[in-house]
């Protein structure tokens, strides 16, 4: 977790939607509607079912889709208004961590090439300089300068999601959406990969969107917690607040099912099993998206959407037992 103490907002969206166009003139709603905002130089954990809208999002905010509709500002700039020239100051700004560091990396490339890509796209820098912050990457995410003339089948998965990560740092970014860097990656090796992140974000006063399924691992890296539900957010809160203090009937079962270290509570805990499958995001229902699934479902919450409201000081949740 980051030791951010600013309020400075780095990152702020608003009425964010992505629709994806499917057969006919139906469409899948990613990402429906979602307002929220990223303070410089912390950590904004992303989390909630496979399939909820996560990974549309991040790739959204680094301009690898078009939003359908909303604003997207960064540093206070609409990004989604930008011109050339603009958007590609953006993509030196803002760079993204793939899932699969076994399917991000190009074969055919050496391992400084794929770094250097990014430096020569950008025209930042050629020749002695250039293999300087190459080695220079290399050795932030702890690999050495002999690895550059090697090719990613060389390296193992945690390796090739460091080489990932330097590819990332060598154009200086101030942000970095961080999709489910560690999901791909032995257990042994996970813990490794989020330290060199926390590392790298203080040294180098980064920002991160950190996308994950593993719940005990962004309540460790971040300092707020978004959960999401069906392209809707949920609830978002600080991270110890909202593990504390779940208000969402969906935040609560989600939480209910992260394993815990001692056999005898984990014997005697009580699991909130969801019943039904997630809604088709191609017809999701009316009202609360998670009113099939709630056992606190009431009239009101077939008729309207709920407002995402702040229940106390940081803590907001969208649901009609609220109101």
């Amino acid at each position: 977790m980051s030791n951010f103490t600013g309020n400075d907002v780095i990152l702020e969206v608003s009425h964010l939607k992505k629709y994806f166009p499917v057969a006919g003139r139906q469409c899948l709603k990613a990402v429906d509607d979602i307002s929220f905002s990223i303070y410089k130089g912390e950590t904004f954990g992303l989390v909630g079912e496979s399939g909820c809208g996560k990974s549309t999002i991040g790739r959204t905010l680094v301009k690898l889709y078009e939003p359908t509709s909303g604003k997207i500002l960064f540093e206070g700039k609409d990004i989604t208004r930008f011109n050339a020239a603009e958007r590609r100051e953006y993509a030196r700004a803002a760079q993204m961590i793939f899932q699969d560091p076994y399917a991000s990396l190009d074969p055919r490339m050496t391992v400084g090439d794929i770094i250097g890509e990014g430096i020569d796209i950008h025209e930042l820098c050629s020749g002695e300089e250039r293999q300087r912050v190459i080695y220079d990457c290399l050795e932030k995410v702890g690999l050495s300068k002999e690895h550059a003339s090697r090719f990613p089948h060389e390296f193992s998965g945690g390796q090739r999601q460091r080489i990932g990560i330097a590819r990332s740092l060598a154009i200086n970014p101030r942000f970095i959406v961080c999709d489910e860097p560690i999901s791909a990656l032995d257990v042994s090796i996970q813990a490794q990969v989020v330290n060199l992140l926390e590392e790298l974000q203080k040294d180098m006063g980064l920002t991160y969107l950190f996308i994950a399924h593993d719940l005990s691992m962004v309540k460790n890296i971040s300092d707020r917690v978004c959960v999401m539900y069906l392209g809707s957010i949920m609830e978002l809160a600080e991270s110890q607040e909202l593990y504390k203090n779940p208000r969402h009937p969906y935040t609560t079962a989600l939480f209910s099912a992260i394993p815990v270290a001692d056999p005898d509570y984990e014997k005697e805990r009580r699991r909130i099993v969801l019943e039904g499958d997630v809604p088709s995001p191609v017809d999701p229902p009316a009202g609360c998206k998670f009113r099939g699934r709630c056992k606190y479902a009431k009239p009101v919450c077939r008729e309207a959407v709920p407002e995402l409201r702040e229940l106390s000081p940081g803590h907001f949740c969208a649901c009609h037992l609220y109101d």
